[in-house]
Order: C-alpha cells, then sequence, then structure tokens
C-alpha cells in the first residue's frame, strides 16, 4: 500500500499508474491498491475527466473573455494632438506656423525674424516659444541709423502680447520699457491657453500679416 497526495482528486491516482482503491482521493493522502493493469481504463477515464473539466470551466473563459474585450473597446480613444498635453502640441505645431509664416513674409517681399509662442492657462506664468530668420536677424547700422535687432524687437512685441493679452501696439497705454510698442504681434484666445504670433521687418501692417499666416495654422487646435 502506498498514498498519493492528491489536490484534484480521481486523475491524482491514475496518474501515479494506480487503480483508485476508493473515492477518497480529494485533497489528502488516500490509499490505493494494486497499480493500474488497464490502460485503455484509465485513457477513458483521463479523458472524461478532462472533458468534465473543460465543460464547467469553458463559460467561465468565455465570460471573462468577453468582459476584458469589451473593456478594452470602452476605453477612450486618445485624440491627438490636443489629447497630449498642450506645450507638445504646440511645439508640434509650430515648425508648421513658422514656416507660414516664412513663405508669407516671401510674398510680401519682406525679411525680419517670426516668432511663435504659446502660454498655457488664463494668466502668464510660463511660455513655449520658437523662433525663425527669414532672411536676416538684423538690420545693419548705417550712417545715420543705429540699425535694429530685429529678434529683439519681435520678441518685444511678443513679451508686451505676453503682458497685456492684446496684440500689440494695442495696449491702451504707453508701452513700458523693454516694450515698442509697435504694431506686427497678434494673440489670439485658444481653448487652453493664448497663442501668440509676431513678426519684425516690414512696415507693421506686413508684419500683421505675416503673424496672422502663423496663428491661422494653429487654428482650434490648442
Amino acid at each position: 500500500m502506498f498514498a498519493c497526495e492528491c489536490t484534484i482528486g480521481f486523475q491524482c491516482c491514475l496518474e501515479a499508474g494506480a487503480a483508485v482503491k476508493n473515492n477518497g482521493c480529494l485533497g489528502g493522502s488516500a490509499e490505493i491498491g494494486e497499480p493500474n493493469r488497464n490502460p485503455e481504463l484509465s485513457s477513458l477515464i483521463s479523458s472524461g475527466y478532462h472533458a468534465d473539466l473543460m465543460k464547467h470551466l469553458l463559460p467561465t473563459v468565455v465570460a471573462l473573455t468577453c468582459l476584458f474585450g469589451f473593456s478594452a473597446l470602452a476605453q477612450p480613444a486618445s485624440s491627438a494632438p490636443a489629447g497630449g498635453k498642450p506645450g507638445k502640441a504646440f511645439d508640434e505645431l509650430a515648425d508648421a506656423a513658422l514656416l507660414a509664416m516664412t513663405q508669407r513674409a516671401e510674398e510680401l517681399k519682406i525679411k525680419g525674424v517670426a516668432v511663435v509662442a504659446f502660454i498655457e492657462g488664463d494668466v502668464t506664468k510660463s511660455w513655449s516659444s520658437k523662433m525663425a530668420v527669414v532672411g536676416t536677424m538684423k538690420n545693419a547700422p548705417r550712417e545715420k541709423d543705429r540699425g535694429a535687432n530685429l529678434l529683439g524687437i519681435a520678441y518685444s512685441k511678443a513679451a508686451e502680447m505676453a503682458e497685456t493679452l492684446k496684440d500689440s501696439g494695442s495696449a491702451g497705454r504707453p508701452p513700458m520699457t523693454g516694450e515698442t510698442g509697435w504694431q506686427g504681434g497678434l494673440i489670439k484666445k485658444g481653448k487652453t491657453g493664448y497663442l501668440i504670433a509676431a513678426f519684425s521687418g516690414g512696415p507693421s501692417e506686413a508684419d500683421v500679416k505675416v503673424s496672422r499666416a502663423g496663428l491661422d495654422v494653429f487654428g482650434d487646435k490648442l
């Protein structure tokens, strides 16, 4: 006589190569008799056991598969680019906006500097910005002209708009130190913050047209 440690009952005893002496082999030690001399009987009993096991497990497996399948389908799809962080979305659109401004400046036959910026939220606490030089970054000094740093002027327009949340040159107050008070920059309230486009290099009315081309690229995406 020898014992069989069993956790699933009947099958354990069969796999031990012995016939069941009684029906007690169910989760402890069970005495078993002589080794099984009928392999066909073992095979039939084993097949029956697995069929019965699958009969009881199959509904549970199907139910779990459906549950997890529907849960996955119910997850909302991420939207791009607004589904991510606004700052990242701005980075992805900024290059296209600067390209549009560059092309518009070339159409108007002016050179200078284009700037785009994004202020997240309703109050200016930080911003993300990018710039592009369109032909030249400065007007060189001449005999009676100190010249102009077009990059500095473009960012001055952007800085004024970040403070007033109005188009440059329309603050309704005298320019502060660091501001020019010149037109050429535009600002727009979006869904997640403020979008700024500024250009310096041409006449004010031409700068505005270039800035408009940049803002149009952002549309209502931010």
